[in-house]
């Protein structure tokens, strides 16, 4: 399948893209069944680039030594250190794969010509190269690129966040125009729930970017959320596989057929996050409104908000309340307690929550969805606070020792662990959690 490459102006064949999550090469066991999958899509192609996360365990254990030495969060040396275990895991790969008579060559993200935002930590992918990484290919080589990781401006390391390595490989498919790019992993694909939590759930044999992107956001944890927010944008479409089976796994892409269209089943997962903290504002006097200076303490720490909710001019105090990830509480409690406190406020935290979502498309066309979600979880003696509900996902707070129990009573009300009749056969869950 020709293309043109966008720089330079010479065609060549397509590229596939594969990803390997840490877990698939947490030992040289793992990493030598990852190297027969890529030696098999060689030698079908030889026009194979791969992306590398660390060894399962590895970034965790860096992170531990740079807090030993009392390193700050969020640095360029931090990032330095980092990005250690993924150079590490494509070295090794490379070295793997040339061990079984296959070309290879580890690059790391500057090698890659991966270019990031000057955000430490949190970085963007604001442009790939990948001048050495279309030389390796036109070679018949290998190219093993470490995922996670680019430069910035100054041509410091820079990270991507957790889950980045998936950001990588979608950015370098779509800069190459890869035919796809397949996320390799220890699960079978993309579930209906978290089977961590819910035997029931099934593997979704595909799902909409649009769609994806929402269960990622909303706590599936099987990719990450910026990645397919860019897969959607670039029109690359995404494969969730296992790196130890040969099922076809889930396919994230537009898809256009003869299927039922308004009658499908609107409905597609339940996610769930106990990673939340719940975040009351309030000032006494209603005359000052503290959302602007909220949000700018909260956008200057790349702190994502989501159910969102304030009072109206009318009422006799300023309240507003919002969640955010509770691991990021401690980075804004200080700064959002003196800009409360500037205003004669307080702040409060509520760590002991969970955050349930029903996923799926024209969610608010159909109003009797929430109302079927609010009965089912009071029925279930489930109690609920806030909710917040879209086209894509209908989000409610629930406390966090009730998460489970809620994610089981909407699984079984919205009836998603058989297939609608309108989906091919799902592929045979997995042995650990997609979502």
């Amino acid at each position: 399948m020709p293309y043109r490459v966008d720089e330079g102006g010479e065609t060549a064949v397509a590229v596939l893209v594969q990803k390997y999550g840490g877990t698939s090469l947490q030992t040289l066991d793992r990493v030598r069944l990852a190297a027969l999958r890529i030696e098999a899509a060689w030698r079908r192609a030889p026009s194979v680039a791969v992306v590398v996360s660390a060894r399962g365990g590895r970034t965790d254990e860096l992170l531990r030594l740079a807090a030993d030495v009392g390193a700050p969060a969020a640095s360029r040396e931090l990032d330095q250190l980092l990005a250690v275990g993924e150079a590490e895991s494509a070295a090794v790969m490379a070295l793997t794969l040339g061990a079984m008579g296959v070309p290879a060559v580890s690059l790391t993200g500057a090698q890659a010509g991966i270019r990031t935002t000057d955000r430490h930590g949190d970085a963007l992918v604001s442009g790939i190269g990948a001048e050495r990484v279309r030389a390796a290919l036109a070679g018949g080589r290998v190219a093993v690129v470490t995922g996670f990781q680019g430069v910035d401006r100054a041509g410091d390391v820079a990270t991507l966040g957790r889950g980045g390595s998936d950001t990588t490989a979608v950015a370098l498919a779509a800069r190459l125009r890869a035919a796809r790019c397949e996320i390799y992993t220890d699960v079978d694909g993309v579930f209906s729930a978290d089977p961590r939590v819910l035997p029931a759930a099934r593997c979704l044999p595909w799902v909409d970017p649009g769609v994806m992107a929402e269960m990622a956001f909303a706590g599936a944890r099987v990719l990450h959320t910026r990645c397919i927010e860019l897969a959607a944008m670039e029109g690359v479409e995404v494969r969730v596989r296992n790196v130890s089976s040969q099922a076809p796994g889930t396919t994230v892409a537009e898809r256009q057929d003869d299927r039922p269209l308004e009658t499908r089943r609107a409905v597609v997962a339940v996610t769930h996050d106990t990673d939340v903290a719940r975040v009351l504002v309030h000032c006494r006097d209603s005359r000052r409104d503290l959302a602007p200076d909220v949000f700018e303490v909260l956008a200057a720490r790349g702190t994502v908000v989501d159910l969102v909710a304030r009072s109206g001019p009318y009422e006799n105090e300023f309240r507003m309340g919002f969640t955010i990830r509770r691991s990021e509480a401690d980075r804004v409690r200080g700064p959002l307690h003196e800009v409360a406190a500037s205003f004669g406020g307080g702040v409060h935290f509520d760590t002991d929550v969970g955050k349930v979502s029903v996923v799926g498309m024209g969610l608010l066309s159909r109003p009797e969805y929430a109302a079927r979600l609010m009965a089912a979880l009071a029925a279930a003696g489930i109690p609920t606070s806030w909710i917040s509900t879209s086209q894509t996902r209908l989000s409610v707070i629930v406390p966090r020792e009730r998460t489970v129990d809620a994610v089981e009573t909407l699984h079984r009300q919205f009836e998603l662990a058989g297939p609608p009749p309108d989906d091919p056969a799902p592929a045979a869950p997995g042995r650990s959690a997609a979502v």
